[in-house]
C-alpha cells in the first residue's frame, strides 16, 4: 500500500513538471517564428546553389565515391575529364585572363572526345543487346526502340539518378538534360578505357537497356498503320498476301457490338482480333499478327538480361563490318 501511494507521488510530480515546462514557452516565441516565416515568403525562395559552393564541398572525394556506388574501377584522372565539360574549362580561363594571367593552366581538359566515343559504344552495345534479346524483330524497329533507349531524354534520366548533376563542371546552372545525358555519354567511354569493353558493355546494358524491364516493346514502337506493316513484312519474306477475315460478330447494329476478325496467309491463320467494328477489328487482328510473327506475343518471355558481351559479339562484329561504325579506341 505504501510503494503504491509513493508512485502515485511520483506520478503527480511528473505531471506537474511536465505542466511547468509547457509553461516555460514564452510568449514572444510564436510572434517571432510567425514574423520570420512572413519575411522568408516576402524575400521568395532561395536561389538554386551547385553543390560546390558549399563549405564541406571536396571534389576528389566525390569522384572516388562515384565509382565505389557504382561498383566500378574507374582512372581518376579519365573520370575527372568526363565531368569537366568545355564551357566550364572556358569559363575558368576567362576568368583567370581577367586577373591578368596570360596563358593559365587548368591541369585538366575537356570531355568532347569521350562524349564521342560514349555516343559510338552505347548505340554499338544497346542495337547489339537487341538483336541478340529480340532476334524475330526486324531491324528498322530494333532502330526505334535503341533511338528509345538512347534519347537524351533517357540518358538525362538516368545520369540524373547515377548522381552526376551535383558532380558535373560546367558554366551552365542548373544542369539540363542535354549536360546530363552528354556527361553520361563520357562516363560510358571513360569505364571502357578504364575497365575495358565488357564492363563497359555490362554498364550499358544494366542501366539503359534495363530500361525495358516490364514493359510492353510496343510502348517504344509506333505503328501508324498495322495492316500495310503487316502486308510489307509479309511480302518481304515472300509470304502469301494477308487476308482479314470476319470470323464471328455479337450483338450487330447495337451498342455492344463485337466483331471478331482473323487474318489469313496460305490459308494459315496468323492473328485474330476483336473491335466494336469490323475497321478496327481488323487493326487489332493486325497487330496481333506481327506479334506472332516479331515473337513479341503479350506472353512472350521476358527479355534476357543476363546476356553478356560474349552473347551480342557476332552483331557487333556485323556493325563493324558493315563500316558504320569506326574502330574502338
Amino acid at each position: 500500500m505504501m510503494l503504491f501511494s509513493v508512485s502515485r507521488t511520483l506520478l503527480r510530480g511528473a505531471q506537474r513538471l511536465d505542466i511547468h515546462r509547457n509553461r516555460d514557452v514564452h510568449r514572444w516565441v510564436a510572434p517571432t517564428l510567425r514574423e520570420l516565416r512572413r519575411r522568408r515568403e516576402k524575400m521568395g525562395p532561395e536561389a538554386a546553389l551547385p553543390r560546390s559552393s558549399h563549405s564541406d564541398w571536396n571534389y576528389s572525394a566525390e569522384i572516388f565515391a562515384f565509382g565505389k556506388r557504382l561498383q566500378e574501377s574507374f582512372d581518376s584522372n579519365v573520370l575527372q575529364q568526363a565531368f569537366t565539360h568545355q564551357s566550364f574549362i572556358e569559363e575558368q580561363t576567362r576568368k583567370q585572363a581577367a586577373v591578368g594571367i596570360e596563358q593559365p593552366v587548368l591541369g585538366v581538359n575537356g570531355n568532347q572526345e569521350l562524349i564521342v566515343q560514349g555516343d559510338r559504344l552505347i548505340a554499338d552495345y544497346v542495337e547489339a543487346f537487341l538483336l541478340t534479346a529480340l532476334p524475330r524483330l526486324p531491324r528498322q524497329f530494333i532502330a526505334s526502340i535503341r533511338d528509345a533507349l538512347t534519347s537524351e531524354a533517357q540518358l538525362a534520366h538516368v545520369s540524373s539518378h547515377l548522381g552526376t548533376k551535383d558532380i558535373i563542371m560546367a558554366a551552365e546552372f542548373p544542369i539540363g538534360d542535354a549536360l546530363l545525358a552528354s556527361t553520361l555519354k563520357a562516363i560510358v567511354a571513360a569505364l571502357q578505357r578504364s575497365s575495358g569493353d565488357e564492363r563497359c558493355f555490362l554498364f550499358v546494358r544494366d542501366f539503359l537497356c534495363g530500361q525495358m524491364n516490364q514493359r510492353d516493346v510496343y510502348e517504344y514502337l509506333e505503328i501508324a498503320d498495322p495492316l500495310c506493316t503487316l502486308q510489307e513484312y509479309c511480302k518481304e519474306r515472300g509470304l502469301a498476301d494477308p487476308e482479314p477475315r470476319l470470323i464471328g460478330n455479337v450483338g450487330k447494329n447495337t451498342l455492344l457490338a463485337a466483331h471478331q476478325v482473323g487474318i489469313y496467309s496460305d490459308r494459315k491463320l496468323l492473328g485474330t482480333g476483336y473491335g466494336e467494328n469490323q475497321t478496327v477489328a481488323v487493326e487489332e487482328a493486325a497487330r496481333d499478327c506481327l506479334r506472332q510473327l516479331f515473337g513479341t506475343e503479350l506472353h512472350m518471355k521476358p527479355v534476357d538480361f543476363t546476356l553478356t558481351l560474349s552473347d551480342c559479339a557476332r552483331h557487333l562484329t556485323q556493325r563493324a563490318a558493315s563500316g558504320k561504325v569506326g574502330t574502338r579506341q
